[in-house]
C-alpha cells in the first residue's frame, strides 16, 4: 500500500493544480487557529478569491505555472489573515458607530421636533408661547401708568370754615401696575388672571380684576365664569390702555367704574365684525376693593355689605354693532345697555341699621364723582348713603335696588372721531319714588399724523393705536399725535337725593411713540359745581363763590393739569 502512496499524492496535486486552471480558488482563515482552508466553516473567514498567475513567487522557489497560487507567498499568510480580520473588524466597528449615530440624531431629530412643538414670540399684545398643534398657549402681560396732577387754580367756598373739603392736592402715584397671565388650553377654552397692585389698599383679594375661563363655543359665541367686567357703556368697554382723555367721564366712573365694574359671576358673548352683544349674571367679589368703593361698606376681608352673605346680584347686558360701516378706519357705532343690581341694607333685630352715619356701616349704597383728575380723586359729589334711618323710623330709608340704562354712539371717519353716551340710573326702595341719577359726555378727537381709532370686535369699544411710523431718535418716524376736547355732565339731585350737580370741559393731547407706549396730557376745568343741600360736609366744601348762587349753581373754580404715561405689553 506504501508504493502506491507517493503516485496518489502527486495524481492529487496533478488534480488540484487541473482544478484551480479550471476556476478560482475561495480560501478561509480560522479566527482563531489562524488556519487557511479551502472551505467555509464555522469560524472561517473569508480571505479573498485566488486565480493561477504565470509568473514565480519572490519569496518561493519557481513552481510550475500550473501549480502557483498567488498573491498571498506562504510567509505571509498568517499577516493577510490577521490584517484582514482587522480590517473587517474595523468595518463592523465602523458600521456599528454608523448605526449607533444614526439612531442618536434620530433621538435628537424627535426631540428637537418636540421642541419645536412650542414656539415664542412678542408682539403688541406681549410675550407669547404656544404649541404648533394650537391647543396651548400662554401670553404675559402687563401695564403701569404713573400719573402725575397739578392743581392750579384750587378754591374751595370759604364760606363753609372749618367744613370745607380737604383741597385736591397736586402730586403722583402709580394710577395702574397690573401683571397678567391669559391664554388658551384644549384649543376651544381660554383663561386670563390679572392683578393691580395699586388697588385695594394692599388687601390680597381686592387687586384682582379679571380671574376667569371662557369656553369659545364657536369663533363668534362664547361662555364664561369668574371675575371679569360687567357689560355696559361704551366707554367702560375699553381698556383704560386705549382710552382718550387719562380718565373716564364722571357718570361713566360714578354708575359704572366706582362701583367695581368687576363682578363674578357668569357671562355669554356673541361677537362679529358688524355687531356685538353681552349679557352677565353677576354679584359683587368678597373683600373691600377699594378706598374709594362707592358702597358705603369697606370693612377690611369682609364683602361691601358688612359680611351680611347677601351680596347684591344682578342681571345686566349691553348690545351694540355698526350699522354703517364702510371700512375699519369709517363707521358709525351704536348701542344701549341695561342692568338691575340689587343692594342689601343690613339690620340689628331691633329693626335699627347696623353701623349707621360710619363708613363701612351697614350696607346700603351710595354713588360720588371726582372731576376727573387722577392723582386726588376726592369726591366732589356724594349721594351719601342711600339707606338711613331704623326701620320703625316712618321717615327711613332704604334702598333694595338699582337699575341702570345707557345709549352709546361713536363716529369714526379717518383721522376724526366722536364719540357720545348718555347715563341713567334709577333708585328703587323705601323712601323712594322715581329718584334718578344722570350724565352724558361727548367728545371729538383727531389724528394730526392721520391715524384712525382702532376697533375692539369682541369688545365693541376702543383698540389699540398703532402708529403709521413709530418714533425712532434720528429718524423720519413721529409716532402717532391727537388731540381732543370734550364736555362732561353729571346731575345727582333728583327728589330726595341731595349729591350735586357738576358740568366740565376736558382738553387733551396725546402721543402715541409706539403702539405700546403712550403719552397723555390733559387739562381739566370745572364749569360749574352745585353742591346745595348734600348731606355729605366735605362736598359742601367745593361750593363756589356767592354771586355763582344767583342761577342756581355754586360755582367752585377747580382746574387742573394731569399727565400720564402709559407702558403695556
Amino acid at each position: 500500500m506504501q508504493l502506491f502512496r507517493p503516485p496518489l499524492a502527486i495524481l492529487t496535486v496533478i488534480s488540484l493544480c487541473v482544478a484551480s486552471s479550471s476556476h478560482a480558488l475561495d480560501l478561509y482563515v480560522d479566527t482563531k487557529t489562524k488556519q487557511i482552508f479551502a472551505e467555509p466553516g464555522p469560524g472561517r473567514v473569508h480571505m479573498g478569491t485566488y486565480e493561477k498567475s504565470g509568473t514565480a513567487s519572490k519569496t518561493t522557489k519557481q513552481a510550475s505555472p500550473s501549480t502557483e497560487l498567488n498573491p498571498v507567498p506562504e510567509g505571509q499568510k498568517a499577516d493577510a489573515s490577521n490584517k484582514n480580520t482587522s480590517d473587517r473588524l474595523t468595518r463592523l466597528r465602523e458600521k456599528a458607530e454608523k448605526e449607533q449615530l444614526k439612531g442618536q440624531v434620530s433621538m435628537l431629530d424627535e426631540r428637537v421636533k418636540e421642541v419645536e412643538k412650542i414656539h415664542g414670540n412678542f408682539d403688541d399684545r406681549g410675550l407669547h408661547w404656544s404649541t404648533k398643534d394650537g391647543n396651548f398657549s400662554v401670553s404675559l402681560n402687563g401695564r403701569i401708568q404713573p400719573a402725575s396732577q397739578y392743581n392750579f387754580i384750587n378754591e374751595p367756598d370759604p364760606a363753609f370754615g372749618s367744613n370745607t373739603a380737604n383741597e385736591l392736592n397736586s402730586g403722583m402715584n402709580i394710577r395702574r401696575a397690573r401683571l397678567g397671565v391669559e391664554g388658551t388650553f384644549l384649543k376651544i377654552w381660554d383663561y386670563k388672571f390679572e392683578y393691580d397692585f395699586s388697588r385695594g389698599n394692599g388687601s390680597v383679594g381686592s387687586g384682582i380684576t379679571d380671574a376667569f375661563v371662557r369656553l369659545n363655543h364657536t369663533n363668534a359665541l362664547s361662555y364664561k365664569a369668574g371675575s371679569f367686567k360687567e357689560p355696559f357703556s361704551l366707554e367702560e368697554a375699553a381698556s383704560n390702555r386705549y382710552l382718550t382723555f387719562i380718565e373716564r367721564h364722571m357718570s361713566v366712573n360714578a354708575f359704572v367704574d366706582n362701583p367695581n365694574t368687576y363682578k363674578t359671576g357668569i357671562g355669554v358673548n356673541y361677537a362679529v365684525p358688524r355687531w356685538q352683544t353681552g349679557i352677565a349674571f353677576q354679584t359683587e367679589p368678597i373683600g373691600g376693593w377699594s378706598s374709594a368703593s362707592t358702597s358705603v361698606n369697606a370693612n377690611g376681608n369682609q364683602n361691601r355689605n358688612n359680611g351680611s352673605g347677601d351680596t347684591g346680584w344682578q342681571g345686566i347686558g349691553r348690545v351694540s354693532g355698526r350699522p354703517w360701516m364702510e371700512s375699519e378706519t369709517k363707521f358709525l357705532h351704536v348701542g344701549v345697555s341695561a342692568g338691575h343690581t340689587d343692594v342689601n341694607t343690613q339690620y340689628r333685630a331691633d329693626g335699627t341699621m347696623v353701623g349707621e352715619g360710619q363708613i363701612g356701616g351697614g350696607g346700603g349704597m351710595s354713588f360720588f364723582a371726582f372731576p376727573g383728575t387722577n392723582v386726588d380723586r376726592s369726591n366732589i359729589l356724594n349721594t351719601g348713603n342711600l339707606s338711613t334711618g331704623a326701620l320703625s323710623d316712618p321717615n327711613h330709608r332704604r334702598v333694595s335696588s338699582y337699575d341702570r340704562y345707557g345709549a352709546e354712539s361713536w363716529f369714526v371717519y379717518g383721522p376724526f372721531s366722536a364719540q357720545a353716551e348718555y347715563l341713567r340710573t334709577n333708585i328703587n326702595g323705601t323712601g323712594y319714588s322715581g329718584e334718578h341719577l344722570t350724565g352724558y359726555y361727548g367728545f371729538i378727537s383727531y389724528f394730526l399724523t392721520g391715524e384712525s381709532k382702532a376697533y375692539h370686535v369682541r369688545n365693541g369699544a376702543a383698540n389699540r393705536i398703532k402708529p403709521n411710523k413709530p418714533f425712532q431718535f434720528g429718524g423720519p418716524g413721529l409716532g402717532a399725535w391727537e388731540v381732543a376736547f370734550g364736555y362732561d355732565y353729571i346731575d345727582m339731585n333728583s327728589g330726595v337725593i341731595k349729591g350735586g350737580e357738576a358740568d366740565m370741559v376736558r382738553f387733551g393731547l396725546n402721543w402715541y411713540p409706539h403702539s405700546n407706549v403712550k403719552f397723555q396730557a390733559n387739562v381739566v376745568h370745572t364749569l360749574n359745581i352745585n353742591t346745595a343741600g348734600t348731606p355729605t360736609t366735605n362736598t359742601n366744601g367745593y361750593s363756589g363763590g356767592a354771586g355763582a348762587r344767583t342761577h342756581g349753581w355754586d360755582n367752585a373754580s377747580l382746574s387742573a393739569f394731569l399727565t400720564q404715561l402709559t407702558v403695556d405689553f
